[in-house]
């Protein structure tokens, strides 16, 4: 029954996530959160993996559909993203080696998550210009942070990345959702290789991956198919619309663990 319903909301977080650039575990994290049926850390792995095999089908898709991609910022901001992903990850299990029930972990990334959630939505709204920066350490350094929250929260990807892309180098938000889609593509393949190598695999429940894959690359093909239909006015309603649910069912979690 609980694969059946994974299955759905990894369908539809997905869809979303691939059109607006989120990722999907921005949905799928908290969702899992409120029906509290696995533990953090399983729950954290099973976002990674379903955001993983989004951002495949997702990116292949948008180069099928002829989206341009700058590959040399695309490269820098990817490299950025292991080295975040793998440091998000170190810092994810530190916290749950001192807090084994997962209490105080969840609390974090609630509260991390939506301290970027209002940045993002804030950002949307035109609270801020703007920059053009052309950097490459900057570009690096972007995607080592981007990298890492999307480990530590577990949410793949988030606002954050189209946010701070467009924020930092006034890139236009379809553009954004691509780069975001390819950061969250390196952070979570660091992050479940690591969790492969270095964790105990009993404590999560291999079974559920039949249910994860398939519907994280159902959701794939929708939202990129969608992605390529609609304007860069759509795709940030979306964007919006998500941001105010995330942070509706994250300030209800926080509520509950509290």
């Amino acid at each position: 029954m609980i694969g059946s319903i994974y299955f759905i909301v990894i369908v539809f977080a997905n869809t979303i996530g691939a059109i607006s650039g989120m990722g999907g575990g921005v949905l799928i994290k908290p969702i899992f959160d409120l029906l509290h049926v696995h533990s953090v850390a399983a729950i954290s792995f099973y976002s990674s993996v379903a955001v993983l095999t989004m951002s495949v089908v997702s990116t292949s898709n948008q180069l099928q559909n002829g989206i341009q991609i700058k590959w040399p910022f695309a490269i820098q901001v990817s490299l950025g993203a292991v080295v975040g992903g793998l440091l998000g990850n170190i810092v994810f299990e530190k916290i749950l080696a001192l807090f084994p029930a997962g209490r105080e972990v969840q609390l974090v990334q609630i509260v991390l998550t939506v301290i970027t959630l209002v940045f993002s939505y804030l950002y949307s709204k035109g609270m801020w210009q703007n920059f053009n920066y052309q950097s490459p350490v900057l570009t690096l350094g972007s995607g080592l942070l981007l990298g890492f929250l999307a480990s530590l929260l577990g949410i793949g990807g988030g606002p954050i990345n189209v946010a701070l892309l467009m924020l930092l180098f006034n890139i236009p938000i379809k553009q954004a959702t691509i780069y975001s889609i390819i950061t969250i593509f390196f952070s979570q393949l660091t992050k479940v290789i690591t969790i492969f190598v270095t964790v105990d695999m009993s404590r999560y429940d291999m079974n559920m991956l039949y249910y994860i894959i398939p519907a994280a690359i159902l959701g794939g093909f929708l939202g990129s198919f969608v992605s390529g239909k609609v304007t860069d006015e759509r795709v940030n309603q979306v964007y919006q619309w998500v941001i105010i649910l995330v942070l509706i069912i994250n300030i209800y979690n926080g509520w509950q663990v509290f």
